[in-house]
Order: structure tokens, then sequence, then C-alpha cells
């Protein structure tokens, strides 16, 4: 597979080539379109002040004056109506001049060969030494009639541009090409580094960022690149605890299970032993499918792809539906609740939410105090509906209440052993899923509210 680097070189260079042939049609099409009338036109002007001046001076010595103008650069080709002829300057290397164009020349008539000389690229065309590509003249020389044609002598005047020109072009194109290699270089060295930082990060290396500081695209993809890769160190971190909270979560209660299933095994054990061992395991049975389905339900929470399924339903049926469902642990714990519901209907994940109340109705069940008290209200306005449930239970202190919605955190291991630490975690996601915020106040040894505020959409 080729590099970025060698499909960069083949780039440049075929760009290099194709433009060098696309500015030469270029420029060809305008030399013929444009410079080469203006250039016949400028030497019949040139030709016609030489003219000029022979017509001005009577006792003009022809042949010394036009040998002149021949040293001084041009190519010029005398002939009389008695078909004398003479050859003054440079030589032509191509006499393919018609009798008929000088017979029209010495009849008075221009000739514009340079004008009309046959569409050849213009480098051909221009620097062509043909009598053909000239112009002509007619004049008269002591009663003689003249055809004097003309052009300059390209080899003569431009020999030293050809040499700076040919130099000029091969040094702008090796030096562009090195330039352009240089440039390459420097661009694709910070993707190999990204390619490097991105077979670590599939080898779990998340320790080693990317010192591209650059202002260009390049610099925003490395200053993503190393957010993604802090991002990814921060999950994987979070990976590994939350694997060995789960860990810890699932052993403790398999190692209570196995050990007082093992006492269940001896015969010295009394009933009443027996009974409590029992209800030990059925406990931390109900513990671990507790866990477990909260676990489920965090995945599917965690799942960008997860979608709600939004439905209108009775938001205040709900949560009296949720307190029957736990009316015998109130009258097991004495717990007096009172409720104020407005009749409120709410376009909502039902499910989600039942979720919700359900962990915020048993905390306040099982942090309150024996004959305590619990009290749930609902109110509903145009823009949103507000939920609060409010005990008189312990409370929480200020530390607690910032890791409250931490994942397996559980401010009281010997007060929360039947917990997962997981139940609030759910509560915050379910409803911020639903655009909404939750509030806790909450005072040490006076109780806690939760004041869960959900927007209507």
């Amino acid at each position: 597979m080729k590099s970025l680097y060698s499909k960069f070189l083949l780039a440049t260079i075929l760009i290099m080539f194709l433009s060098s042939i696309a500015g030469f049609l270029i420029t060809n099409t305008y030399y013929h379109q444009v410079t080469k009338p203006k250039n016949d036109a400028k030497n019949v002007a040139i030709a016609q002040s030489i003219i000029k001046h022979i017509n001005e001076v009577p006792d003009l010595n022809l042949d010394h004056y036009l040998n002149t103008i021949g040293d001084v650069g041009y190519q010029i080709y005398l002939v009389d109506d008695h078909n004398m002829h003479k050859f003054y300057g440079g030589n032509y290397r191509v006499k393919d001049l018609p009798v008929s164009t000088i017979q029209n020349v010495l009849d008075g008539k221009i000739y514009h060969g340079m004008r009309d000389f046959p569409r050849e690229t213009f480098v051909t065309g221009f620097f062509a030494n043909h009598m053909s590509n000239t112009v002509g003249v007619p004049f008269q020389y002591h009663h003689k009639n003249y055809a004097m044609f003309l052009r300059p002598d390209i080899k003569l005047l431009f020999n030293e541009v050809h040499t700076i020109m040919g130099g000029w072009t091969l040094s702008m194109g090796i030096i562009s090409l090195v330039a352009m290699l240089y440039f390459a270089k420097l661009l694709i060295r910070p993707i190999t580094e990204l390619t490097s930082a991105t077979k670590r990060i599939a080898n779990e290396r998340f320790d080693t960022p990317l010192k591209i500081e650059r202002k260009d695209e390049i610099g925003q993809l490395a200053t993503s690149f190393n957010t993604m890769m802090s991002q990814l160190q921060e999950n994987e971190l979070i990976r590994k605890e939350f694997i060995s909270n789960v860990s810890h979560d699932f052993q403790s209660p398999l190692l209570n299970i196995q050990g007082y299933a093992g006492l269940l095994k001896e015969k010295h054990i009394t009933d009443e032993e027996r009974q409590n061992y029992a209800a030990i395991i059925e406990s931390e049975t109900h513990r671990l499918s507790t866990l477990t389905k909260q676990l489920l339900l965090l995945t599917s929470l965690d799942q960008s792809s997860r979608r709600m399924v939004r439905k209108e339903y009775s938001l205040d049926q709900q949560l009296k539906t949720t307190i029957q469902k736990y009316r015998w642990w109130l009258d097991e714990e004495g717990i007096n609740l009172s409720m104020t519901l407005e009749p409120t209907t709410f376009n909502g994940d039902a499910g989600l939410l039942e979720n919700v109340w359900e962990n915020l109705l048993t905390n306040a069940i099982k942090y309150n105090h024996l004959n305590g008290d619990i009290q749930i209200s609902l109110e509903s306005t145009i823009q949103e509906v507000i939920v609060r449930i409010q005990d008189t239970g312990i409370g929480m202190s200020d530390v607690t209440k910032k890791q409250l919605f931490e994942r397996f955190y559980r401010a009281d291991e010997s007060r929360t052993k039947d917990g997962t630490g997981l139940g609030l975690s759910i509560v915050e996601q379910v409803v911020h899923l639903h655009e909404g915020h939750i509030e806790v106040i909450s005072k040490l040894g006076k109780g806690t509210t939760f004041i869960i505020t959900l927007p209507h959409l």
C-alpha cells in the first residue's frame, strides 16, 4: 500500500505537469489570438520606419545602411524588380518565400507573414527562422522598385534570454518540488504521530498525549484527539472501578449465601437458627436480584442509541400506585404518609419514571425513623411538573450530598447493607433523560427532601 507521502509526491508532480501543459495551451491560444497580430504590426512599423529614412536621405548608401540594420539584430532579404536579391544580418534557415509573394510586395502590397504564419505552438511559431515568417514592405530607391522582407534575428537578440529562461524554469521546478516535498513532510508528520497514538490507544495506553502545537485544522484535530484520549482514560478508570464495585457487590452476598447455606447443613442447629439463616439467604438473594436489574437498567440508560418511549399518562395515578405498592412496608414501620397530588397528565417514559418514584419512596422509608412521616406532593404548571418527596429520617451530611448520585456510593455500609448504591444514580439519569433536574435538601438528623422538576414537552 502506498504511503500518504508517496501519494502526495505523485500528486504534486502530476499537478505540476498538468498545470504546465494547461498553462502552455492557454499561453499558446493567447499568442495566436493577440500576440501574433501585434508582433506583425510592430515589425511592419519598424520596416516602414527604415524605408522612411531611406526616402528622406537621397544620397544614402543603401547597402551600408541595411548592413548596419542587420548588425543590430534584424534579418533582411532585399529583392528588386530585376530579381536581384541580397541578405543582410543573420541567415534564414528555411528559404520558403513564394515568388508570387515577392511579386505582390514589388507591386506595392504589404506582406503580413508573421500574422499569417501557420498555426503552430507559439515556441516554434515565434522562433521559426523561415523567410515566410517575415513582414514585407515595398519601396523605391533611385527609380527602382524594391521588396524588403524583415524579421528580428531571434538567435542574436534572445540567445541569453533562452539560457536565462531555461535556467529559471528548471530552477523554479526543482525548488517548487523540493519545497512541496518539505511541506508534505511537515504536513504528514503530525498525521504519523496521530497514527502512532491511535495504535497506543488500541493497546489501552492513554498516558502519552500528542504534543502538536498548531493553530490549523491538524492542530484542532490533535486537540480533539487529546481530549478524546483523556476521556477514554477517564472512562477506562471508571470501567475498572465499576467492575471492581460490581465484583465486590456480587461477591459479598454470594459469600453470605454460601456460608449460611453451609450452616443450614449442620444437624445440631435449632429451628430458630435455621429460620434466621434462611431469611438471610433470602435477603441476599433479593439483593442480588435487585442489583442485577439495576445494572441492566443502567446499561440500557448508558447506551446512546436507547430511545425513550414517551406517551401521555396520568402521573398522579402512577404515584398513587407506587405508594400503594409499598403500603405494607409503611404499616410495618409505622410511618405516616400524606400526599397532595394534583391531577396531572404528563408526556414521558412511564416505565423509567416508575423507577424514580420507587427508588425515592423506598429510600424515604428505609432511612426514616419508626413512626416517622413522609410527605409527597405533585404540582403542575403550564411549563413543568414538580414532585416533592420529603421524609423525617436520618438526613445526610454535606459530604454525602456531594457524592449522592455516584454509582455504588453508600454513605454508611453498616446502615445500607441491603442497598446497592445504584438507585439514586438511576434516578438522576432518568430525570436528565426527561430534560429535568433534581434538587436535594437535607440536614443530618432532620430528614431529606427530593425535588424533581420535569418540563412539559
